[in-house]
């Protein structure tokens, strides 16, 4: 059996790195086939990329809700509901193109660097994420238990994790983004290759920055910011976040400090995107997780087309 992975840019409109190099690489895509894999690829969201907006209606990485999915389609739902319809009905896993991973490309305005993004602790994903690790170093987020933050696309295939890149503006293509997202994604396809030999190998410690919250900047009563984050979060995205130390500032140069609790880290510490839904920056807190050899199996065996 040839497993097929979809990889998907533009999930996001004003994120174009990842949509340029789909179309560099041109329709056969034979930079990123593999002798034990079909690769396959798709626009996210090809209306709002045309317009360089982050979405039409709304987010479509928020749009792959069970519900959403499966309600009864209408003439008036929303574009992105729509669209993560049809991504499903193309290339999920009972789809006419069916995919067993989806790999999501992203690009962030935060100063946070490259990492892998997971959600939940599904076996193969867990595994997929450690092998990247392994090779690249990556950090890693693992989002979960975030009643606000759900229907994200990776959810929605068997196995699926974002790789994010950055820092870059919005609508713009950087070259040392592009070689860094196709670093990334080579990365990946390598591993579900050996994955889907059998040969996947886990020998160190996942290690994990989870999730545990987010923070807004302080607002009057009017709701308007009456504080930006702090000149020292820009550039610490990944490093602990003290009880005590400078986390907003204040239009004269107050320093609001952070009174939250200990051992956590900020992620996505300003990024554009997030404005809109009120998050300064995310809190995570580091976990090492013993790599069980389950995950290994679980990947492999999905992509061998073996039911469990």
């Amino acid at each position: 059996m040839v497993a097929s992975v979809l990889v998907v840019g533009g999930t996001h409109g004003n994120e174009c790195n990842a949509p340029w190099l789909l179309q560099q690489w041109g329709p056969s895509f034979a930079a990123l086939q593999r002798p034990r894999l079909k690769v396959q690829t798709a626009l996210g969201n090809p209306r709002a990329l045309q317009c360089c907006r982050r979405y039409i209606d709304r987010d479509l990485n928020r749009s792959f809700r069970g519900d959403l999915l499966q309600a009864q389609p209408s003439p008036a739902d929303q574009w992105e509901v729509q669209r993560a319809r049809e991504l499903v009905q193309s290339f999920g896993p009972q789809g006419t193109k069916p995919c067993q991973v989806v790999i999501d490309l992203h690009s962030t305005t935060a100063a946070m660097g490259n990492s892998l993004v997971v959600y939940g602790r599904r076996p193969a994903d867990l595994a997929l994420a450690a092998a990247c690790q392994e090779r690249l170093g990556l950090p890693i987020y693992q989002h979960e238990h975030d009643p606000d933050q759900t229907g994200f696309m990776a959810e929605a295939w068997p196995c699926g994790l974002v790789l994010e890149v950055g820092p870059v503006p919005q609508g713009v293509i950087s070259p040392v983004i592009c070689q860094q997202t196709q670093l990334g994604l080579e990365t990946l396809l390598d591993l579900l290759d050996e994955a889907s030999q059998g040969h996947l190998q886990l020998r160190s410690p996942l290690r994990v920055h989870r999730h545990s919250g987010s923070l807004d900047l302080p607002r009057d009563s009017s709701g308007q910011p009456t504080s930006c984050l702090h000149p020292a979060r820009l550039k610490s995205d990944w490093t602990p976040l003290k009880p005590g130390a400078p986390l907003f500032q204040q239009g004269d140069g107050t320093v609001i400090p952070f009174s939250g609790e200990p051992d956590q880290v900020t992620v996505f510490s300003n990024e554009a995107a997030y404005q809109e839904k009120h998050i300064a920056t995310s809190l995570a807190r580091r976990v090492s997780i013993p790599c069980d050899p389950s995950w290994s199996r679980a990947l492999s065996d999905l992509l061998q087309g073996v039911d469990h």
